[in-house]
């Protein structure tokens, strides 16, 4: 005799990812999807372009057209439905616009954190030169949080960040652009510890972490920008979510390993081992 049906359990946190593959798995949709596990989140995915990479290097690169992306988005938000939206690499200009518009369509209700991913861990470009125009005027006004880091600051600013102060300037640029918070990664700079700034214009956050003595960081942006996605679907206020992302991103750091013959990932299941 079968048992009675009990109530129905509760919905995670719908975090939906719109990125690129990694072939290697620590950064990319696959990173994001594990971070958002890790966290007790539900993760699903529109894949940009798909990447052919490993710990040395991005070999090579190749953006879905924009009729696959916006078909992935509208099966995923018309039927499950969406908490909280990240966005990583986005390939083309074309793409970028795409998706800022499909953005557009969920209105403010739903929290964007935006990646604004330009170049890998290694160096290999993953944007072209000619979305930069697309990423200020139509993406960039669609984020709750922009996450760049000193590169990407700079790249989309003109402002050469190499301090505390440069990465104050560089945020009040970014905040012109439209995003409602931004948040300076601070972790190329020299120093003992990992000082990232968080702002909306009123007032500054700062989050600082010992630094750790572990080459094996890919993915680390990722998993900060979908752990931000994770704490804001929970309804969590920018700040607070910052923090906990911050957190969870240092000990997968800590944790990161070796894999392959060049830069390993972080380890986005370091709570559970």
């Amino acid at each position: 005799m079968s048992n009675p049906p009990g109530p129905p359990r509760a919905v995670p946190p719908r975090v939906l990812s719109v990125a690129g593959s990694d072939s290697g798995g620590g950064a990319g949709l696959q990173g994001d999807l594990k971070t958002a596990a890790a966290l007790g989140a539900y993760g699903m995915s529109v894949v940009t372009a798909v990447t052919a990479q490993n710990s040395q290097g991005v070999h090579g690169s190749w953006p879905l057209p924009a009729e696959a992306v916006r078909a992935q988005f509208r099966a995923v938000t018309d039927d499950i439905g969406v908490d909280a939206v990240k966005t990583g690499m986005l390939a083309s200009a074309e793409l970028a616009g795409t998706v800022a518009d499909l953005l557009a369509g969920l209105g403010d209700r739903v929290p964007v954190v935006v990646d604004p991913v330009g170049v890998s861990k290694h160096g290999d470009p993953l944007l072209a030169p000619d979305a930069l125009r697309t990423l200020r005027e139509r993406l960039l006004p669609r984020a709750t949080v922009l996450t760049p880091n000193l590169d990407e600051a700079g790249w989309l600013t003109g402002v050469r960040v190499t301090g505390e102060d440069g990465m104050r300037e560089a945020a009040a640029a970014l905040l012109a652009y439209g995003p409602r918070w931004v948040l300076v990664k601070g972790g190329h700079l020299p120093g003992g510890a990992a000082a990232d700034l968080l702002t909306d214009g009123t007032g500054e956050h700062w989050f600082r972490a010992a630094r750790h003595p572990n080459r094996h960081t890919h993915g680390t942006g990722c998993a900060l920008a979908t752990a931000i996605a994770v704490q804001l679907a929970r309804g969590a206020a920018v700040p607070a979510a910052v923090g906990s992302a911050k957190r969870y991103v240092t000990g997968a750091i800590a944790a990161g390993f070796p894999l392959g013959g060049g830069i390993g990932p972080v380890d986005h299941g370091w709570r559970s081992r």
